[in-house]
Parts: C-alpha cells; sequence; structure tokens
C-alpha cells in the first residue's frame, strides 16, 4: 500500500511517499480502506520535530483521524462490522495510508448523510473544542475568546460555544476576510492576531490553540476568575517563563490548563463525536474544508499549513 512517512523531521520536504506491507488487524483491531484522512496540527508539530519527546522515530507515519470502509476484522471483534463505513481516531499516527488499523472500540458508524472528507473534518476537531470548552467550565452566557480561529479545532470551538449560548464568542484571526467567514459561523467580535479590536473589555473563557510567544500577553484579557486554556500549540511553545504573568495579576485569581483529548475516556469520545455526527446532519454545524488533496500531495499540504493558508481543513484521499 501507498503511505507518507517523515524521513527527516523538519520541513515538508522531510515527508516521502512510500510503498508498505499491506497491515493486518490483530485481537481487537480493525483494518480501514481509507476514503480520507484528516490533516491536523499535531502532524504539523510532528512533522517539524516540535513533538520529539514522545518516541516518535524516523519513518512514522502521520495521521491520527480517518474514515473509511472495514476491510477486515481481527480477533475478538464483530465480523459484522466488515464492509462498514466509519469514522475513527487512532492517535497519533498510521492514517496517511490507503490501509490503517484501529481499535474497534474506536469506530463511530459514519450516518448516511455525511461524507467521509465531513467526517475527518468535524470529528477530532468538533470533539476538542467540546471537551476543551467543557475543561474550561464554560457555562452559557460567559463571553469566549477563541485564539487562532482559523483552524479546524478553532472553527469548531466558534460554532459550540455560540451553540452552547456564549454571551460573546471572540476569535482572533490574520485578516478581515477570515474574520467574516468565523462571523457566518458564530463569532461576534473579530480581532487581530494579537487580540487587539472592538470586543468585549475581557473574557471567562479563553481556548488558546496558537500558544507560542504571544501565549502570555492574553492573561491580561481574562476578566476576573477568567480561565485560559490550551488545546494545541500551533505557533509553538510559550516562553518558559509564561505563567509570571498569571502571577503578576495574582489578584484576578486566573486559571490556565492545558487539555488533551487523551485524558478523555473512549466512551465520552465516541457519544460526543457521534452526537456531532448528528448535529451536523442536522444543519447545526458546518464542515469547513480548506481542500481536498491526493494522499500523494501531503507535503503540499503541509506548506499550506506552514504558510498559515489554511481556513478549516485539508484531507487528503487515496486515489
Amino acid at each position: 500500500m501507498k503511505a507518507v512517512a517523515v524521513r527527516a523531521f523538519g520541513s515538508p520536504d522531510g515527508l516521502e511517499v512510500v510503498d508498505l506491507p499491506d497491515p493486518a488487524p490483530t485481537a481487537g483491531q480493525v483494518l480501514i480502506d481509507t476514503e480520507a484522512i484528516g490533516v491536523g496540527g499535531v502532524d504539523v508539530m510532528i512533522r517539524s520535530g516540535v513533538i520529539a519527546d514522545a518516541g516518535i522515530a524516523d519513518g512514522h507515519i502521520l495521521g491520527g483521524e480517518i474514515a473509511g470502509t472495514v476491510a477486515a476484522v481481527g480477533d475478538g471483534v464483530d465480523p459484522a462490522l466488515a464492509g462498514q463505513r466509519v469514522w475513527a481516531f487512532i492517535g497519533m499516527g498510521g492514517g496517511y495510508a490507503e490501509q490503517a488499523l484501529a481499535p474497534a472500540e474506536a469506530l463511530i458508524p459514519l450516518p448516511a448523510d455525511l461524507s467521509a472528507v465531513d467526517a475527518v473534518t468535524l470529528g477530532t476537531s468538533g470533539m476538542v473544542g467540546h471537551f476543551g470548552l467543557r475543561h474550561a467550565h464554560f457555562t452559557p452566557g460567559e463571553s469566549v475568546l477563541v485564539r487562532g480561529a482559523a483552524g479546524g479545532i478553532g472553527i469548531m470551538t466558534v460554532q459550540l460555544a455560540a451553540r452552547a449560548g456564549a454571551g460573546a464568542v471572540a476569535v482572533t484571526t490574520s485578516s478581515a476576510g477570515r474574520g467574516e467567514r468565523l462571523r457566518e459561523l458564530g463569532a461576534t467580535h473579530v480581532l487581530d492576531r494579537a487580540g487587539e479590536g472592538h470586543g468585549p473589555a475581557g473574557y471567562d473563557v479563553i481556548i488558546d490553540i496558537a500558544g507560542g510567544a504571544d501565549l502570555p500577553s492574553f492573561f491580561g484579557k481574562l476578566n476576573p476568575n477568567g480561565r485560559m486554556v490550551a488545546v494545541g500549540a500551533v505557533a509553538g511553545y510559550p516562553p518558559p517563563d509564561f505563567a509570571m504573568a498569571l502571577f503578576a495579576a495574582f489578584r484576578k485569581s486566573l486559571s490556565f490548563a492545558t487539555f488533551s483529548a487523551d485524558t478523555v475516556a473512549e466512551t465520552d469520545r465516541r457519544v460526543v463525536t457521534a452526537e456531532l455526527f448528528a448535529a451536523a446532519g442536522r444543519g447545526e454545524l458546518a464542515s469547513v474544508v480548506h481542500e481536498v488533496l491526493p494522499l500523494e500531495q501531503a507535503v503540499q499540504a503541509h506548506r499550506k499549513m506552514d504558510a498559515g493558508e489554511v481556513f478549516g481543513r485539508i484531507v487528503l484521499v487515496p486515489r
């Protein structure tokens, strides 16, 4: 089968299309013929070498989110799954391939009215947005700022916050055009990347996808008892002394936390993702696909991600 491997960490040019033996499912696994593969921020971080302490070596196959048809099942798995169209979150990698292995317990059947491309656009991004807001103890009526809102997680967080009754949903983005698109999805205020512009004086919740050197400056935009949750770090890690800004505002009782979907029980992830798919089918959530590219063009997909060109999600599809 064709797959895309990391042959050298760093630039997108370190990705290479390779031929690998067809995988076979072991006990508790299924083999999926992939129809759509989501390209996410964590893929970029792994490829660039930012995540260097997770035991990831040269030859790693990127991709943690796939949709397709079950081609074979391993021991202990219901044979009736064979032939079903499913979505799966498979972790840190293995998805940039014509076939991929997934734990049977991670599968969600694809609704008939949801395409594989839409599923990998909505699935993990929506799940992270949902649990990120829950991790921040968001309640209806509170004001929310989504920092780095033009990517998949940001777009879903905007929609989910608006759908849950946020008093205001502000976003940071790089252009007026992107801001208008985010308004159509539920944003009430559009700010520049530094968080400046017409918006509330402060925010009860900040969901931060960007990270990077500017993260500490956003503590100053939190209301008393405000909470910031970092759900990504696509701009890199914050400076080592970033928490000093929290101590400088000690009397405001601010909170900072990180969130990873790895800390959510598999059952809870599946329930929430299935509900997101159902909501999309009812027209309550929009799938925002930037571009669909052949699997062999993963290098181009990552170049677009690095250049900040992507609004929504790029999806790879095997030929």
